[in-house]
């Protein structure tokens, strides 16, 4: 099939808004998972997810943690501007941009964008018991958002701190309310610890440490990379056909421990989230990209949207991509691979990797819904329509899926 011909309205179905979850559970591990296997629909709760999986099987994780993105200022008029990071600008390294102290910039999107047309903005705020000011200054235009240049006169106070005391988490716009201090607590993963998103992985939502010790129980063998879902996830796909969508670009690190097991369990995964599913299906093509040129640069094994299509004559197996990623760290003395994806996975997409996954209900007319089709041979409407059917809960907040095809 020709996958940039997909129409969009082709993976629409009606969503009313009473089942969109705006709370969680107060018992993540309560909510309802459906089970899709081999073209069987059934239920149960997700507390006992490990007795639906194969033994000694590699499950992996995202562990990215949200972060407080929004900043809010105001200026000497009284209009409000609200400043959203979607990505560090400099430095650009995720890690180092929440130690830095003094300044730093990021692309950012800016809302009420109108009222802001020159000068800086400046907010005063306390952490740890000492005053400072924040100034924020717009930069040239990039893509459809702004760099915004942030300085501070506390060079004691790392970045990090500053959005831990003025940043507000963002939550999905389709929850349609203001973000609660509850939120800090339920939109992250149990174990979320790498910061940089802008969203949650939220398919991790429903674990628990008993949900965890569980699965070691069953002697599941746990593995975590690093994407850092940015706002692009909830972008619509406003094109008629998906070859007019742009796929946002998500920076990942994978670590050699991984990459070693999954060579030990053949290639083979268990997805946690459409995250997780990206991130493992890029690695593919970047040890392709490597087997091509062994001596390729680390920025240069960035998976561009459209390569897995371009690929398709490809038949290099899975093990044969992830273990010259693997020589490839060797070579380059690297502990961990760190690049980027704008990967579109819609049916026509081979899975190389993910063999099972677990993923939430998603919007009408979306990528990831896309992605989930891809996986179940174009079987979604049954999944949702069992869904629909059966009182499950809808979107980041709501109920979950196995899917095994």
């Amino acid at each position: 099939m020709n996958t940039k011909h997909i129409h969009i309205s082709d993976y629409n179905y009606p969503l009313p808004d009473e089942r969109i979850a705006k709370f969680p559970l107060a018992e993540r591990d309560h909510s309802k998972l459906l089970l899709y296997k081999h073209g069987d629909v059934s239920e149960d709760l997700f507390c006992h997810l490990p007795n639906h999986l194969p033994e000694k099987a590699l499950m992996v994780f995202n562990n990215t943690k949200v972060i407080q993105a929004r900043l809010h200022f105001r200026k000497d008029t009284g209009a409000l501007i609200e400043v959203f990071l979607l990505e560090p600008a400099m430095p650009a390294d995720y890690e180092q941009m929440f130690q830095t102290r003094g300044h730093c910039a990021w692309y950012c999107l800016v809302g009420n964008l109108k009222k802001w047309k020159e000068g800086s903005l400046t907010r005063v705020i306390t952490v740890k018991e000492e005053t400072l000011t924040i100034k924020a200054t717009r930069g040239e235009i990039h893509g459809t958002s702004y760099r915004v240049d942030f300085e501070w006169d506390n060079t004691s106070i790392s970045f990090a701190e500053i959005l831990e005391a003025m940043g507000e988490l963002p939550i999905p716009p389709y929850l349609n309310r203001e973000t609660q201090e509850s939120d800090k607590t339920t939109y992250q993963t149990v174990y979320s610890k790498i910061k940089g998103s802008v969203a949650a992985p939220t398919a991790g939502l429903h674990f628990t440490d008993n949900v965890l010790k569980a699965l070691d129980a069953h002697g599941i063998d746990r593995e975590e990379v690093t994407l850092h879902v940015g706002a692009g996830t909830f972008k619509p796909v406003k094109s008629e056909e998906i070859e007019g969508h742009e796929m946002h670009t998500e920076y990942i690190c994978v670590k050699r421990q991984t990459l070693e097991k999954l060579l030990k369990h053949e290639c083979q995964a268990i997805a946690v989230g459409t995250t997780s599913v990206r991130t493992l299906e890029s690695l593919y093509y970047m040890g392709l990209k490597v087997l091509r040129n062994p001596n390729i640069q680390e920025v240069e094994l960035h998976v561009n949207q459209w390569e897995p299509y371009e690929n398709e004559a490809c038949r290099v197996k899975s093990e044969e991509a992830i273990q010259a990623l693997l020589d490839w760290l060797d070579r380059n003395g690297l502990a961990s691979l760190h690049s980027s994806t704008q990967i579109i996975i819609a049916p026509g997409y081979e899975y190389k990797i993910v063999k099972m996954l677990i993923t939430n209900f998603h919007q009408p007319q979306s990528t990831l819904l896309l992605l989930v089709s891809a996986f179940v041979k174009g079987d979604w409407h049954k999944i949702y329509d069992y869904a629909l059917s059966h009182d499950f809960r809808f979107l980041s907040y709501g109920d979950s899926s196995l899917l095994i095809p």
